[in-house]
């Protein structure tokens, strides 16, 4: 098969064309006098997205009804309490990230008790989690706005030739998923769970270790994103994580990851963050209103989806 035809078979192409497409629209409004200054702002803030959308997607690929709800609380708590532990002062950058990573894998270890304990689907189990998590935010925050230390404030709104320093980041984490699950045993576990967890019991993999290990990651990588979030926006807001609960889900789905299960897709989830931001960039390029916007990005979205989900069904 020709190589160009087999390159519109794989599942993430049709997010990165529809990037493009995009991309190229808003371009064309401008007549290219922001060509750089939209292409830097679609890095920078898809690299949230991709974050999370990474975690989601890993606990995703576990199969039906596995999803982690918690993710925007935990975001919050995790901004909250590091700027508050790191009170603006440099040297407390690292504390302020293991503080980070700590309160993810407590998260995540939390979520996983409920789901295996109660045993409540995982959507009700991160709800309910998602309810503490806020409030404790809320009670570590009571309405202040913190300063990132200056060192870490320069660095997540900086540059590195020309590359947003947060996507850097977001990059070589995507690395990793992509390593996990493409190069080692665990992620040949999660991909064998979502395609049927008794099967893959019944062939001696750890099901319970395995999903305890993906709800901890995908819990890690969001108090990772809500740490670079609030310091790239010179605090941490309540709300701050509130818009990545859809968007989470939304690059998994539009990045060309199995809903079912069992398939991930890294790349993805990349074509599927550029998406989503400069969706919204053309849009308000253009000038229409709230409403209207909201509509057509929906619209935009279910089309993508559709178009690739039927040449997926063809290829079959």
């Amino acid at each position: 098969m020709n190589p160009f035809l087999r390159l519109f078979e794989t599942p993430w192409i049709w997010s990165w064309l529809a990037s493009f497409i995009v991309w190229f629209l808003t371009i064309m409004v401008t007549l290219g006098a922001s060509t750089i200054g939209v292409s830097q702002a679609a890095l920078t803030f898809a690299a949230f997205s991709v974050i999370v959308g990474l975690g989601q997607m890993f606990v995703i690929t576990l199969g039906p009804g596995n999803i982690d709800l918690s993710v925007p609380a935990t975001m919050t708590f995790a901004g909250t309490v590091a700027l508050k532990l790191m009170n603006v002062e440099n040297g407390m950058i690292l504390p302020g990230l293991l503080v980070t990573i700590a309160i993810g894998l407590v998260v995540g270890l939390c979520n996983y008790s409920l789901i295996k304990a109660l045993r409540i689907p995982p959507i009700i189990a991160t709800l309910s989690m998602s309810f503490i998590v806020q409030s404790a935010a809320i009670w570590t925050n009571r309405g202040l706005r913190i300063k990132p230390p200056s060192a870490l404030a320069d660095f997540t709104t900086s540059n590195t030739l020309g590359a947003p320093n947060v996507a850097i980041v977001a990059l070589l984490i995507s690395i990793l998923a992509w390593f996990l699950l493409e190069k080692t045993i665990y992620g040949r576990w999660i991909s064998a769970i979502g395609q049927s967890m008794p099967a893959a019991r019944m062939a001696g993999i750890p099901v319970d270790g395995a999903r305890l290990a993906t709800y901890l990651f995908c819990a890690v990588l969001a108090s990772v994103a809500g740490y670079l979030l609030a310091c790239f926006s010179g605090g941490a807001a309540l709300n701050m994580g509130s818009e990545y609960l859809l968007m989470s889900i939304a690059v998994v789905v539009i990045g060309g990851t199995a809903v079912a299960g069992g398939d991930s897709n890294v790349p993805g989830i990349w074509g599927a963050s550029l998406f989503m931001f400069l969706v919204v960039s053309m849009l308000n390029t253009y000038g229409l209103g709230a409403g209207i916007r909201l509509i057509m990005t929906g619209l935009i979205i279910i089309s993508v989806i559709m178009l690739a989900g039927g040449r997926r069904a063809s290829i079959r």
